[in-house]
């Protein structure tokens, strides 16, 4: 490609109204793209732009050149140079109007401009001539797109990347008409001259306080103020954060012959828990010959009045602390029941048509909110995997993932075969939901029963693995806390939802089938349900109305998939003759350390070699985790009471 171009040669726009034009482009930026922009130019300054719209279409073989985004400019104006552009908040100076990062394609691609409205251009609309303006082919490297150019009545597509900087290069108008390739400009004019403008920029230290700070806001001007002082106003609201959380002057004066001023902001303590907040310093209109280099700047507001809850998180878990709130007899139709007639009994609980509710994609972010909450500080959610806790403000908005955390599928979509909708994108709230049944597999992709807080990047890199040795068993140097909460969202999807199974091995191109279920199996044992996991069920529950039976009855597993699958299920023989299977011993294998729960009381516990040898003995009192010293080998353990005695194999590592 030719380092040295001729602006005639790459001419490629259409124009059968000069009032407006499409001065300026900038599609492709490192990263995620968060520096796009398109700049409009008007023959005349403060001209209205009543009756435009601002169209992009897709050149790719998927676009089929149609449109992907319309922007209704009814209600603008140009500004005292004639400029109007659109852009992402990261540009500066600031646009006029906001579009998110990465929203305009990289090409081969089109933007045009048109007499008309929004509405006349939905999604998929063929690109046209009719009521056409302006219009401008653009790539990055790319292929022409002849199609493209002879739908819009371009003769010649322009390479955003014409001399390979596309970091620090947009496609700019000459005065002259044509194009040419240099580093953005946005807010001015291409090749100088207009009136300059004096940018003004906020300035803040950090952007993280806690309440009880006071911090400095500091406004500069590019050039010492000339003509008359200028008085800068500005407000902090977002959402629930206003005045009352807040104290300190919202106007400010820079005095004639200077170029910055400060003031400072007091956050108001009070005893509320009102969670994590975000202010936003917005400067209201500056005079015309005046620009803001940035604006819209987010403050975290830390609430130091968040609650902690009494019961653990899964890497320090507690047990019977949060009872279930299933309705009394929610289980009682599983009795007398086995095999195929035990799994369809169950299903028909979980997935009972007019009583089981179905919500939205959007929606599953306010359940695993409060479903996934960090039980040790409620203004953050509890990842599953890395075992953290992480911000509720943190939610992944953009394609970058990096710090945040968003939804994982524990059951992927792709091996499930679920999809979404258009409607799936609209949080409408627990009060809106879905009729479903055993059969609506669709609603798999949001049901909250298996979806879970994660971070970013670990989501990306679990994939759609399956779960055992060699796929995904979680971090390194994590506890694995998650093992068993995510066996049983796997054997609950599998009862749930028709044409969904949890098998042996990993059945790659089978899909609806997930495995391993050994590694399942033995997830489930090693890590029966704790407090956490009880609390979630019952968040769950109060917005779908099924719950995941697995944690409320985790012996149901056994006679489903394990061995005692075939048996006749009985809750009545889990209570007073059944007591031994109350007691759960684990990890097994170990490391060394053991947990034991489910016995009421005071008990022994006795550990034995393999050759019948005491070797540790300990008295203890309801749930308790003890640390013997024993090398790697097998042992038995015998946990016993006045009424009950157990005894299992140990393996320590």
């Amino acid at each position: 490609m030719k380092n040295i171009f001729t602006p005639l040669l790459l001419l490629a726009f259409i124009s059968l109204n000069a009032q407006v034009v499409i001065n300026e482009l900038d599609s492709d930026t490192d990263g995620i793209d968060d520096l796009e922009f398109v700049e409009l130019k008007t023959d005349n300054p403060y001209a209205s732009l009543d009756s435009y719209v601002l169209v992009f279409f897709n050149g790719s073989s998927s676009g089929n050149d149609s449109s992907y985004y319309a922007i209704d400019l009814d209600g603008y104006t140009s500004d005292i140079n004639g400029i109007f552009v659109i852009g992402t908040q990261y540009v500066s100076p600031i646009p006029q109007y906001y579009i998110s990062s990465n929203t305009i394609q990289n090409g081969a691609d089109a933007v045009a401009i048109y007499q008309g409205d929004a509405f006349d251009f939905p999604e998929e609309t063929l690109a046209t001539t009719t009521n056409l303006i302006d219009a401008l082919v653009y790539d990055t490297d790319d292929s022409d797109d002849t199609n493209l150019m002879n739908l819009l009545g371009v003769s010649v597509q322009i390479n955003e990347d014409e001399n390979n900087n596309k970091d620090f290069e947009s496609i700019q108008r000459a005065n002259d008409g044509s194009y040419f390739v240099a580093a953005p400009t946005p807010r001015q004019l291409n090749e100088g001259g207009g009136i300059t403008l004096n940018g003004v920029s906020i300035n803040v230290n950090a952007t993280e306080y806690d309440e009880g700070d006071t911090f400095p806001i500091q406004f500069t001007t590019e050039e010492n103020v000339s003509g008359s002082d200028l008085t800068i106003t500005f407000s902090l609201n977002n959402g629930g954060f206003n005045t009352s959380d807040f104290s300190g002057n919202t106007s400010v004066t820079i005095p004639q012959g200077q170029n910055s001023v400060t003031t400072n902001i007091t956050l108001i303590d009070d005893n509320d828990d009102e969670g994590d907040e975000e202010l936003i310093i917005q400067m209201n209109p500056l005079p015309d010959e005046y620009v803001e280099l940035n604006d819209n700047i987010l403050i975290r507001v830390v609430d130091n009045d968040y609650t902690v809850a009494t019961w653990g998180t899964p890497v320090n878990p507690t047990y019977d602390q949060v009872q279930s709130i299933a309705p009394n007899g929610y289980y009682n139709s599983l009795d007398g029941t086995s095999g195929q007639g035990l799994r369809d009994a169950l299903q028909a609980i979980i997935a009972e048509e007019g009583v089981v509710r179905a919500q939205t994609y959007a929606d599953v972010y306010d359940i695993l909110e409060e479903a996934d909450q960090n039980p040790l500080n409620s203004n953050e959610v509890w990842l599953v995997y890395t075992e953290q806790g992480r911000p509720k403000l943190d939610r992944q908005t953009t394609s970058n993932n990096t710090d945040t955390w968003n939804r994982e599928h524990v059951f992927p979509r792709s091996r499930g075969g679920f999809y979404s909708i258009e409607e799936d994108d609209i949080a409408d709230g627990i009060n809106v939901y879905w009729n479903t049944t055993a059969d609506s597999l669709r609603h798999g992709n949001s049901d909250a029963h298996h979806l879970r807080a994660v971070d970013g990047p670990e989501n990306s890199s679990r994939g759609n693995q399956f779960y055992g040795p060699g796929e995904y068993t979680g971090p390194a140097n994590t506890q694995g806390s998650f093992r068993g909460d995510v066996a049983r969202s796997i054997f609950y999807m599998a009862i749930r939802y028709n044409g969904l199974s949890v098998v042996n091995g990993y059945p790659e191109g089978n899909v609806g089938e997930f495995g391993d279920l050994a590694t399942l199996l033995e997830w489930h044992e090693n890590d029966p349900p704790d407090d956490f996991e009880m609390n979630r069920n019952n968040v769950v529950y109060n917005w779908q109305m099924n719950r995941n039976p697995f944690i409320d009855q985790p012996e149901l597993v056994d006679y489903i998939w394990g061995a005692e699958a075939g048996q006749t299920w009985d809750q009545d023989l889990l209570t007073q003759e059944n007591q031994l299977a109350k007691i759960k011993i684990f990890p097994n294998p170990t490391l060394g350390e053991i947990n034991i729960i489910g016995v009421n009381g005071d008990y022994e516990v006795e550990i034995y070699s393999i050759l019948g040898k005491k070797v540790f003995s300990k008295k203890a009192s309801g749930n308790t985790r003890l640390n013997p010293t024993l090398t790697a080998g097998v042992y038995l353990v015998k946990v016993r009471n006045e009424r009950t005695s157990k005894v299992q194999k140990l393996i320590v590592k």
